[in-house]
């Protein structure tokens, strides 16, 4: 296996390709290298190129690599959203409905939007996405730390959207581990800009993606494919040794090819020179980002005279979470650069208050049930669904 890994990373150094019977497997999963050996893999990374235009050409390399491991070289069509909404809330500061849309017709993306009760915009827009917490009383997108940030943005001016994923919540319509789930969540995230963008009000110019654990993937993945992402906050995922454990964060072969070989660490710098914040804990796979991840993405952004669009916010006494100084470094983040307005929120020591926020049960926040059932076309099953992403 070492000198497999060896040879394809000769190879993407090169630019050689192998045969394709020395690359059978081509999946990248869970702690992939020891730290030792990702700090020295990275290393010879950043020696493959020495100025921006040796960056960009390897960025385009990574992209379409990742972009071919998702089997979305092609992209599918855009059909319409037909959005549903109901429910809605109003609460102190900020309102809350249940909403969804099409990704593809017959496949639902569902969540909750929240909405500032004050100004007339234009409002910055934020995808917040969740990770793999799935104990049936602290669980996705209904998690209190969700809630509590959705609704802190929201009375700060931005409309922000907690989406399911696959597999969670009211997005049941096919298993989480789906083989073909990373692709499926990559669509919905793209689709899901796409559905803010229908929104009257929503500055094009001022969209952000944050999410911790598996939602931290997906907002390093979407804001390496999608340059609307105007601002990244991966939150607890950014490791240069650990490339995820689940099907929705490296099941396709996202990470390798017959002629290259990157890392989260690289595929989270693709969002450069636009600001990305790095948040990370001591108990976890981010325990280095001091030392190892968040030097290598500064480095890159220094080509582009922009190191200052980089910051990391280190916890090292914490752990695996989007917990309260978490979402503080975040809220700091996004109002310098979505231009939010804390206004009464913000207390004498420089915080974001919380107060007040309702952590509604989760029947509140569901989007399909008695009264608003699912639509009878949606597609139902894995290998429906399988089907839909190949007609």
């Amino acid at each position: 296996m070492k000198l497999l890994l060896q040879r394809i990373f000769l190879a993407g150094i090169l630019g050689i390709s192998l045969p394709c019977a020395s690359a059978q497997n081509m999946l990248c999963q869970g702690n992939y290298w020891t730290e030792e050996e990702a700090a020295a893999i990275h290393t010879q990374f950043a020696a493959s190129y020495q100025n921006l235009e040796d960056w960009e050409h390897r960025a385009e390399t990574i992209r379409q690599g990742m972009l071919q491991g998702m089997e979305m070289t092609t992209l599918p069509a855009k059909t319409p959203l037909n959005p549903i909404a109901h429910s809605k809330q109003i609460l102190d500061g900020y309102s809350v409905e249940n909403v969804a849309f099409e990704s593809l017709p017959g496949l639902f993306v569902t969540g909750n939007l929240y909405r500032p009760l004050a100004g007339d915009g234009p409002f910055p827009a934020i995808l917040s996405t969740h990770g793999h917490w799935s104990d049936p009383k602290d669980y996705g997108r209904y998690r209190a730390d969700m809630q509590y940030r959705c609704a802190a943005l929201a009375r700060m001016g931005a409309v922000v959207f907690a989406y399911d994923m696959i597999g969670y919540g009211d997005s049941d319509q096919c298993d989480h581990k789906h083989p073909k789930a990373l692709k499926i969540q990559t669509w919905n995230g793209m689709r899901a800009i796409d559905f803010l963008l229908t929104l009257e009000g929503i500055d094009p110019e001022r969209i952000a993606v944050t999410g911790a654990s598996g939602g931290g993937t997906q907002t390093f993945v979407l804001a390496a494919l999608d340059d609307r992402v105007a601002v990244s906050v991966p939150v607890v995922m950014v490791s240069a040794h650990f490339f995820g454990g689940c099907s929705c964060e490296s099941g396709m072969p996202i990470h390798k090819s017959e002629h290259h070989q990157t890392s989260n660490v690289e595929i989270a710098a693709l969002a450069a020179p636009r600001p990305l914040l790095l948040v990370s804990d001591g108990k976890d796979w981010t325990k280095n980002v001091p030392v190892v991840e968040y030097p290598y993405i500064r480095n890159i952004y220094s080509y582009y005279n922009q190191e200052g669009r980089v910051q990391y916010a280190h916890f090292p006494e914490e752990g695996h979470d989007y917990g309260i100084n978490k979402r503080q470094a975040a809220y700091k983040f996004l109002i310098q650069h979505l231009e939010l307005q804390p206004g009464e929120w913000l207390k004498e020591d420089g915080k974001i208050s919380e107060e007040g926020i309702v952590i509604l049960p989760t029947e509140a926040l569901k989007v399909f049930n008695e009264d608003y059932p699912r639509p009878g076309h949606a597609v139902l099953g894995n290998e429906a669904i399988s089907k839909l992403l190949n007609p």
